[in-house]
């Protein structure tokens, strides 16, 4: 079993039922009583039954009660545990408030390594190479990580669309087929104008890729290839701020990647984008 327990609570924390965060949100604000509670004490203290307390370790990959008390302790011993669940607070000073964000956002930042896989992402990568156009939506705050996708495909000389408009992104799924793509980014997975347009692109035998933060939701159900993108959101963070970040991460690693995959060819454009850009330029 690897320390990184309480990494792996927080960026698993949008696949828990409503009882399994309960138990989540206790050990995250009081992980130094784990260690000392028996297995009915921490049910107790957690306001849950005892095979909820089970069904939240399965999810934790965590064989027994045991085991799961000494990964925490491990943790605590070596450090690894510090708080970034506390919230800011109207109290914090500017410098505290500027050190809880960025605490977070790094934390969330390595937290993903838990969350976003590999598999999947290599996956896509092939999915987009593969595809004769491909074209990424995203509505609201969405539509910039949308945006950011298709600057970066573009760059690589990939045909890419990008549209956040309800409208115009339906009649450009209209017109997508089985050797094209369809990249979908949403973090609730529920948003009506992106379940719209998968289940047009669906309906065209076009492949679907989902970006987002809730592995039950409807979109991550629909996908040929799924991205996670959870993250714990905090009170007073605009909703889904930290989940936007980690977005942007997946949108680096599909470009890292496939510029070495494409590898001459994907230089070459790259630096023709430079020169064209550099004629803006004064």
């Amino acid at each position: 079993m690897d320390n990184h327990l309480l990494g792996r609570i927080r960026a698993r924390y949008n696949t828990f039922s409503s009882s399994q965060r309960q138990v989540a949100d206790h050990v995250l604000a009081h992980a130094d009583s784990v260690m000392m509670s028996s297995l009915s004490d921490f049910a107790k203290a957690c306001g849950v039954s005892e095979p909820t307390i089970m069904r939240f370790l399965r999810k934790l990959d965590c064989d027994s009660y045991q085991v799961f008390r000494v990964g925490i302790a491990q943790e605590l011993a070596h450090g690894s545990a510090e708080n970034i669940y506390e919230e800011v607070s109207e109290e914090d000073s500017q410098a505290v408030i500027r050190d809880k964000v960025i605490h977070h956002t790094v934390r969330s930042l390595e937290d993903a390594r838990e969350i976003i896989d590999a598999g999947e992402l290599e996956r896509l990568v092939g999915m987009i190479r593969g595809a004769r156009r491909t074209l990424v939506i995203g509505i609201g705050a969405s539509a910039a990580i949308a945006f950011d996708c298709y600057h970066k495909l573009v760059r690589l000389g990939i045909h890419a669309l990008q549209e956040n408009d309800p409208h115009m992104i339906n009649i450009l799924t209209s017109g997508l087929g089985p050797h094209d793509l369809l990249i979908a980014i949403t973090h609730s997975g529920e948003s009506r104008e992106i379940l719209d347009a998968v289940s047009i692109a669906k309906g065209r035998q076009c492949p679907v890729a989902a970006v987002t933060s809730y592995p039950s939701s409807s979109a991550a159900r629909a996908a040929d290839c799924l991205l996670l993108s959870s993250s714990l959101e905090t009170r007073y963070r605009s909703d889904a701020l930290t989940s936007r970040i980690i977005q942007m991460t997946i949108t680096d690693m599909l470009y890292t990647t496939l510029a070495l995959r494409l590898g001459d060819s994907a230089q070459l454009q790259v630096d023709r984008s430079r020169v064209a850009v550099a004629k803006n330029k004064t």
